[in-house]
């Protein structure tokens, strides 16, 4: 399977259709803290928006919603994973991304037959309190000789500047949130993104 090495992840439906139709091929919609209702809008607008800009949507964590809105794409993490229904999951058609960040999740995640498997934090990360240490670039050559053909995606603390140090390392997608959501031109930084990560398409 093929994804675009530029991975977005947003938490709202408006990001979505403020960044996507830029060129953005590879969306993640990770929403915390809201109702049932509110979520199942926001991936209906952000489903809306990707079909039209022909960009992959995945819905994180909520994988019943996923599959009741007829999305295509779930990336869990460890605790989602544990108390998923991963054969409802696969039944509906699912792809699965799943999160890893030490050996015992890798071991976990690789069990579970994943789409793409994702490392984090390579870097320092501003996002969320995070109780494992940044992996740094020598566990991401590491995880790839781990997960033979399967998509590695990098994601923690990344920037324009790290961009070409993960692919060195044998990522093959790397995510991005504070870079753009916090940037004063996030149109900016996403077009920036796109262009720097061409090598690569």
């Amino acid at each position: 399977m093929k994804l675009d090495p530029f991975y977005l992840i947003v938490d709202s439906a408006d990001w979505i259709e403020r960044l996507v139709p830029l060129g953005v091929k590879l969306v993640q919609l990770r929403v915390k803290d809201r109702t049932e209702a509110e979520i199942r809008r926001g991936i209906r607008a952000a489903k809306a928006v990707c079909d039209e800009q022909g960009c992959q949507l995945i819905v994180n964590d909520y994988w019943q919603l996923a599959i009741a809105e007829g999305c295509d794409f779930v990336h869990l993490g460890q605790e989602d994973l544990a108390e998923a229904d991963l054969t409802a999951i696969r039944a509906a058609g699912l792809k699965l991304g799943l999160s890893t960040h030490d050996e015992t999740e890798l071991e976990t995640a690789l069990a579970a037959k994943p789409d793409y498997v994702a490392l984090g934090p390579v870097y320092p990360t501003i996002l969320k309190a995070m109780k494992w240490a940044p992996q740094g670039l020598p566990r991401l050559a590491a995880w790839r000789n781990r997960v033979g053909l399967l998509p590695l995606v990098a994601i923690g603390g990344l920037n324009v500047e790290r961009i070409a140090g993960v692919f060195e390392h044998g990522a093959d997608i790397a995510a991005v949130v504070t870079d753009i959501t916090r940037n004063a031109d996030p149109e900016g930084r996403t077009r920036e993104w796109i262009a720097r990560t061409a090598p690569w398409r």
